[in-house]
């Protein structure tokens, strides 16, 4: 099928109408119309119901929405993989979650120019699900994330197991409470252990979505939260942070998931290198303080790559 009658679907569903969809996609009403007319044909369905309202779309149509983002998605991967980068014999596709972006993932990305310099890398930032899906329909190759679900196909990893502590600027502090409590966002199995274990404590002055970002912050202008610990530990050792008494920890794993029997070495390479990085030690610190959450890892590229 022509690729391009698949984003144009997805281009008029976007834009609500055919002429929209015609003006972002450059091309003229006619056009995008005949493109329809041409899947409908494919299909032996029709896809749209035209309204004044604009379009919606026909159970046909809705059907082929769950599989018109993968065909566009795909053909965007091959199409990058036969067109491989000058110097460069493989592609590796990867995702993660944001939060695992910064130190594990760019560590990763370091460690793989360094020791697989011909393999390119696309990277991206996702939703946990949304990045399995990729992953079972070979858009990416590999993703990390925390607490994935079970998907069939896909082989999950654990790549580090990290603990959320209670730290906090003010020694005083006994409880999660009051206007200084900053709530990261750690992902659903936090949510899920913050709510059971505060539950009177369900609206927070401050939502952050990136652990660096909140650790930055309560450094700067005091305050409270949860972190992980391996990365709070040189702010406690230099008395900057106070582990809050008896607040329960959580754990936070990270995992890698890959399609099942992937026999390929570009793969392999790479799960060598997430497996080194999540080893690593933690960075040391940075002008003589404690460093930030976001400081790198000092990664032995002499060391052995443990490959499966």
């Amino acid at each position: 099928m022509d690729i391009e009658l698949a984003r144009t679907f997805l281009a008029i569903i976007e834009a609500g109408s055919f002429v929209r969809a015609a003006e972002r996609l450059n091309v003229t009403q006619t056009t995008v119309s005949a493109r329809v007319r041409s899947l409908e044909d494919q299909l032996r369905r029709p896809v749209f119901l035209r309204n004044k309202a604009g379009v919606t779309l026909t159970v046909a149509g809705e059907q082929f929405l769950r599989f018109a983002p993968t065909l566009v998605q795909v053909w965007e991967r091959a199409r990058h993989q036969v067109a491989l980068p000058v110097g460069r014999r493989a592609v590796i596709a990867a995702g993660g979650e944001l939060t695992l972006w910064d130190p594990l993932l760019l560590n990763w990305m370091v460690w793989m120019k360094r020791t697989a310099p011909d393999i390119a890398l696309q990277t991206q930032v996702g939703l946990s699900d949304g990045l399995l899906r990729q992953v079972a329909d070979g858009v990416l190759d590999l993703a990390v994330v925390y607490s994935p679900r079970q998907w069939p196909g896909l082989r999950v990893e654990m790549l580090t197991e990290e603990t959320l502590v209670l730290v906090t600027t003010d020694p005083s502090t006994a409880c999660v409470s009051g206007p200084d409590y900053v709530y990261v966002d750690w992902g659903a199995d936090f949510a899920a252990h913050h709510g059971l274990n505060f539950p009177q404590f369900s609206n927070p002055g401050l939502s952050i979505g990136l652990g660096p970002l909140g650790l930055d912050y309560i450094i700067q202008v005091g305050g409270t939260g949860y972190f992980r610990k391996r990365v709070a530990q040189p702010y406690l050792a230099s008395g900057r942070l106070h582990l809050v008494p008896h607040a329960p920890e959580f754990p936070h794993p990270a995992y890698a998931v890959y399609p099942e029997g992937a026999e390929n070495d570009d793969l392999e390479a790479a799960l060598a290198g997430l497996r080194t990085v999540a080893q690593a030690e933690e960075p040391q610190p940075r002008n003589g303080s404690a460093p930030a959450e976001s400081a790198r890892h000092d990664i032995n590229l002499d060391a052995p790559v443990p490959v499966e």
